[in-house]
């Protein structure tokens, strides 16, 4: 058997211009120019303050894309997020209603069911070899429609707990408690992709899975774990929406799909899997979340704001989508 790491680890670059990840200086590149298209319209804009602000909302997306991230990694694809974030902000907000116990786990419970919707989505694509595309859109339809029968088909009446609230929505110092939780999920992530056979694994399976499988690896149960930490965190992402808005909404996870699928990708992140840096997905989210403010700063109509973020994202994807993958 022959180690997995052969399998991921790229040669060393001769020269100081092949260390530079070309889609991750762009995308910082392009935060820049953001930055000072913003502050030609707002004084504001380049405030501290306003920053922070960003981040904070950023810092959500964050969350569900280090999931995405993950997924895409194996070359797959999770559709079943926007309910995923939904059933994580209304199954946490339910349990404050159990009493203390209730409101005391309330997190942790909210997160559960991201992952037993992740686990479900895994077992689909790696054990019955069911398109990724395929089972997680049914597995996305089926939690709308449990969460719809659940609240009746209207808004939920629970309010988020006290804990998701602090976590979401309050500072410390100036600092956001949000930022704060994207930071340790983020350095979680990369400790576990790039300090751990797991994340050795996620890499070898992207780039090629016949030649992980052969070398040992258990892709199998490795693309189980990627989808279940997917739906955790999706529905994380979910908890801490509730705890910002004070409960949960239906379809709040909507807007998140394509969002958190291109905040991986602008990063550098192949969409055929097998490349990519918690890097570039940071630089992805911000990416996003300030074209998203600059297009409300500069007051364009809402075709108009879809029309140029949906531009940026092909030109992106045209550029950097589909580079080549690292082989050994």
């Amino acid at each position: 058997m022959t180690d997995t790491t052969s399998i991921v680890a790229p040669t060393k670059p001769r020269h100081w211009r092949d260390r530079i990840d070309l889609p991750v200086a762009t995308a910082f590149a392009c935060i820049i120019l953001l930055l000072f298209l913003g502050s030609l319209y707002s004084p504001n804009f380049l405030s501290p303050e306003y920053l922070l602000q960003q981040l904070k909302v950023g810092a959500f997306l964050g969350v569900i894309a280090t999931g995405m991230m993950l997924v895409i990694l194996l070359g797959q694809i999770d559709l079943s997020v926007p309910w995923t974030v939904t059933l994580g902000a209304m199954m946490a907000s339910a349990a404050v209603s159990w009493g203390p116990m209730g409101e005391l786990f309330a997190i942790p419970f909210g997160v559960l069911c991201g992952v037993l919707v992740g686990l479900v989505n895994g077992i689909g694509v790696a054990y019955l070899r069911i398109p990724s595309m395929i089972i997680t859109l049914a597995v996305n339809a089926v939690a709308q429609g449990l969460m719809v029968a659940y609240t009746g088909g209207f808004a939920p009446q629970d309010a988020a707990s006290g804990a998701m609230k602090w976590i979401a929505a309050q500072s410390t110092l100036g600092v956001p408690h949000a930022v704060l939780v994207w930071a340790i999920v983020g350095a979680l992530a990369v400790f576990l992709l790039s300090r751990t056979t797991f994340g050795r694994s996620v890499y070898g399976i992207g780039n090629k899975e016949v030649a992980a499988y052969l070398s040992g690896v258990p892709t199998q149960r490795v693309v189980m774990i990627a989808f279940a930490l997917c739906g955790g965190l999706a529905a994380f992402g979910g908890v801490l929406l509730a705890g910002y808005a004070g409960k949960a909404a239906q379809s709040m996870g909507d807007a998140y799909l394509l969002p958190a699928i291109a905040a991986v990708v602008l990063g550098g992140t192949s969409i055929l899997g097998g490349r990519g840096s918690y890097l570039g997905t940071v630089a992805g989210v911000i990416l996003i979340t300030l074209l998203q403010s600059i297009l409300s700063v500069m007051q364009i109509a809402e075709f108009g704001r879809q029309i140029i973020y949906g531009g940026v994202i092909i030109v992106m994807l045209l550029l950097y989508g589909r580079a080549p993958r690292v082989r050994s």
